[in-house]
C-alpha cells in the first residue's frame, strides 16, 4: 500500500483524478488543474518513487499501481471519480475503469493497451539504474514533444527536462518495469464507462492508431486526434484538451 503525493483544487461533487506519464509529477497536469477546478473537483497524483511520492521497493505491476491511485483516494475520502490518465497514467487509468466501479467515466491520453515487447522496458530500467534518470531526460522530453515547440518554449522545456531528470532512478526503474508486463489487448471490454481517447498526431511513443484500438476495443469509446502535438498535449495543446475533458465528463 502506498498513500501517493496528491495536489486537489476546487471543491465540487464531480471529481476527476490525474494520473501521469512515466518520469512525470503533477506539473504535467498545471493547465488542466487551473482550467478545470472551477467547474470539478481536481486531483493529481505523483506515482510511487515519482515527484513527492516515495519510492517503494518491489517490482510493482500496473495492479499495484491502480491501487496506490485507489488508496489515495480512500485517504482523501473520494468515493467515485472520473479518471484521466496519460500514457503510464493512462494504463493504470485503464485499469481502473475496467475493475473498479467507483470509477464514472475516462479519458485515455497517449496510452497503449501494450507498450511494446518486455525487453525494451526491462533494458531501460537497467540504464536508468547504472547511469541515473538525467541520462535518458534529455531524449525523453524529445519523444514528449513537437521540435517546433520545443524551439519555441525554452523554459518549459528546461522545466519538463529537469522534472524528468529529477526523477529517483529507482522509482523510474521499478515503473519501467511495471510497463514491461503490461498488456490489456483481450481485456478492453471489459471496459464498459463512456471513454475519451486523445492522441497526438506527431507522437512517436503512441501514436493515433495505437489511441484508436483502445477507442475500438471498450464498450463505449470516442477518439480524438490533436495536430501538431507529440506525446504530452496536456501542455502543448492545452486549451484543447481543456475543452474535451471538459465536456467529456461534464
Amino acid at each position: 500500500m502506498a498513500i501517493l503525493h496528491s495536489v486537489s483544487y476546487g471543491s465540487s461533487n464531480n471529481t476527476l483524478v490525474f494520473i501521469g506519464s512515466l518520469g512525470s509529477t503533477t506539473d504535467m497536469w498545471l493547465p488542466q488543474l487551473d482550467a478545470l477546478h472551477k467547474d470539478f473537483r481536481v486531483i493529481a497524483v505523483d506515482h510511487r518513487g515519482h515527484g513527492l511520492s516515495e519510492v517503494v521497493h518491489g517490482t510493482p505491476t500496473v495492479a499495484d499501481l491502480a491501487q496506490d491511485v485507489l488508496d489515495t483516494l480512500d485517504d482523501l475520502g473520494v468515493t467515485t471519480f472520473g479518471v484521466i490518465g496519460l500514457s503510464l497514467g493512462g494504463a493504470v487509468a485503464q485499469y481502473l475503469a475496467a475493475t473498479s466501479d467507483r470509477v464514472t467515466k475516462a479519458a485515455f491520453m497517449c496510452t497503449a493497451a501494450k507498450f511494446g515487447e518486455p525487453q525494451g522496458w526491462w533494458d531501460r530500467a537497467a540504464a536508468c539504474r547504472e547511469n541515473g534518470t538525467a541520462s535518458l531526460s534529455e531524449a525523453v522530453i524529445q519523444r514528449w514533444f513537437s521540435p517546433s515547440w520545443l524551439e519555441n518554449n525554452p523554459a518549459s522545456r528546461e522545466h519538463f527536462e529537469a522534472m524528468v531528470a529529477g526523477t529517483p532512478s529507482e522509482g523510474y526503474a521499478l515503473c519501467c518495469e511495471a510497463l514491461a508486463t503490461w498488456d490489456f489487448t483481450n481485456r478492453l471490454g471489459e471496459i464498459t464507462v463512456p471513454v475519451l481517447t486523445i492522441a497526438g498526431a506527431d507522437d512517436p511513443s503512441t501514436p493515433p492508431e495505437t489511441l484508436q484500438i483502445i477507442a475500438d476495443g471498450v464498450a463505449n469509446g470516442r477518439a480524438e486526434v490533436l495536430s501538431p502535438a507529440a506525446h504530452v498535449p496536456t501542455i502543448e495543446r492545452p486549451s484543447e484538451v481543456n475543452e474535451l475533458l471538459a465536456q467529456h465528463f461534464a
